[in-house]
């Protein structure tokens, strides 16, 4: 039980950080300069950032709670306030927390201002969430990586949870767009399919970034020469899982690009028909991330190579 709710609360933290981060940085490299100056648009796409941070700063209390609680061996209600203190202080999960905490507190204030200063509040919530990314490293298989080798594992996974963040936000983002509300009726096709124009390259770099930290990554917890004893293992198992979701993400994105984006910049196709297609795809590809997202939490929970 305390290892689900430990992976609930992770997944929980990855899935609002990343979302917090990646529409935040949507404005920042989808649109254009005038079009930044839609409060309509940037409204739309950055709605959800006061209520991201708020949960953040929620799950972030229970994750530090349940920690406390799995070393004392207690149920969650019944941790030692002296305990969860002394983790707080003591531990370089509680530093790591506290910074986190207190990002979560930059970007809940700068979503108070967005109606004013959109541009600067959006800049100020993508360093806020990128370093609370940068926190979750401190647990899981990063966390218990040592000297050198530790540093470069941390460092590898916050720019491969950054550049996930970026591809992520972006899906919710167009998501968020292509709704009827905000869709053809008062956001033109043109303009999303030109905003999914301009991500595809900044999509690649993100691809990139992801797979080469990825390889990084599993050299440092698995070492490539172990992947045939780790196939064995279920963290080699869930971790074929993940590569497969992955593709499909990537098989989704190419599809938007390539075929999808055009369709919905043709002024000669029914809009509502192109939007729902593009809808679709959009939203399977925001599922597959979810799967990838949860797979993570867990592969954070078991030892690499079998016994």
């Amino acid at each position: 039980m305390t290892d689900v709710l430990a992976t609930g609360i992770r997944f929980a933290l990855y899935a609002d950080l990343l979302l917090l981060t990646g529409l935040a940085a949507f404005p920042l490299h989808a649109l254009r300069r005038a079009e930044r100056q839609d409060l309509r648009v940037i409204e739309a796409v950055m709605a959800p950032q006061r209520w991201l941070a708020l949960l953040g700063l929620i799950v972030s209390l229970i994750g530090i709670a349940q920690l406390t609680a799995s070393m004392q061996g207690v149920a969650l209600l019944a941790i030692d306030p002296a305990m969860l203190a002394a983790v707080i202080r003591e531990t370089d999960v509680g530093t790591a927390w506290l910074v986190r905490m207190a990002a979560l507190g930059a970007a809940l204030a700068a979503a108070a201002h967005l109606g004013k200063r959109p541009m600067t509040a959006a800049s100020t919530i993508v360093i806020a969430g990128s370093t609370a990314l940068a926190t979750l490293m401190w647990a899981g298989h990063a966390g218990a990586s040592e000297g050198l080798t530790g540093s470069i594992h941390r460092i590898s996974d916050t720019f491969h949870m950054v550049a996930a963040a970026v591809w992520i936000g972006a899906i919710g983002a167009f998501l968020i767009l292509l709704r009827p509300r905000y869709g053809i009726v008062s956001v033109s096709p043109a303009m999303v399919a030109r905003s999914l124009e301009r991500f595809a390259h900044v999509g690649t770099v993100c691809v990139l970034v992801i797979a080469a930290t990825g390889l990084i990554n599993t050299q440092i917890i698995i070492g490539l020469n172990n992947v045939d004893r780790a196939i064995d293992a279920p963290y080699g198992q869930l971790l074929t899982v993940k590569l497969l979701f992955f593709a499909l993400m990537l098989a989704l994105a190419a599809a938007n690009r390539w075929r999808l984006t055009p369709v919905l910049a043709d002024e000669c196709v029914d809009p509502a028909a192109a939007r729902r297609a593009i809808q679709r795809s959009l939203t399977v590809e925001m599922l597959a991330a979810a799967v990838v997202l949860a797979l993570v939490a867990w592969l954070g929970t078991l030892e690499p190579l079998p016994a």
